[in-house]
């Protein structure tokens, strides 16, 4: 089974794709997809369709996992990176039928067992779990590969977090 998780923005989005044998993880590919911000919105979020539906054609993921928004102050970068998740949901849908999303709090909980770790603890945890020499980089892609992971392990336990 291929999994594509995925950490939404606006200039940059995460994606870490893994695959699962048994009780084996390997990791296919990650990295970031990013929009300059000197573009024209439209054409950002054309560019992050077009991104994503090569990744999702290359890989052929079976399940899509997010990692829900969260945002405390600036409402017009919330409204901005709503927009381009919006994009990356229907880019996701075209191709999955169903799409999973996961909190941070339950992303952290998953990787590092604690919902409350620092970054730093999620992406040397995505690097133990995966088997990988270094952390990933960007920390988008860490992020989209621990995504990734807590679906993994949702599946395991039955445990799923369909989008509603």
């Amino acid at each position: 089974m291929i999994i594509l998780g995925i950490d939404p923005g606006l200039a940059t989005i995460g994606y870490g794709l893994i695959e699962i044998k048994g009780n084996k993880y390997k990791t296919l590919d990650y990295g970031v997809i990013t929009t300059p911000a000197k573009m024209n919105f439209p054409d950002r979020l054309l560019k992050i369709n077009r991104d994503l539906e090569g990744i999702i054609k290359k890989y052929n993921p079976d399940d899509i996992a997010f990692e829900e928004l969260f945002f405390n102050k600036n409402v017009k970068t919330a409204i901005t990176v709503s927009h381009a998740r919006g994009v990356l949901i229907l880019t996701s849908k075209m191709y999955n039928q169903d799409l999973y999303e996961y909190t941070p709090l339950q992303i952290k909980q998953a990787v590092v067992g604690y919902g409350r770790a620092e970054k730093f603890q999620v992406q040397e945890m995505v690097k133990m779990i995966l088997n990988l020499n270094e952390i990933p980089k960007p920390d988008d892609a860490a992020d989209a590969l621990a995504v990734a992971l807590i679906h993994a392990l949702c599946l395991k336990n039955k445990n799923l977090y369909r989008m509603k």
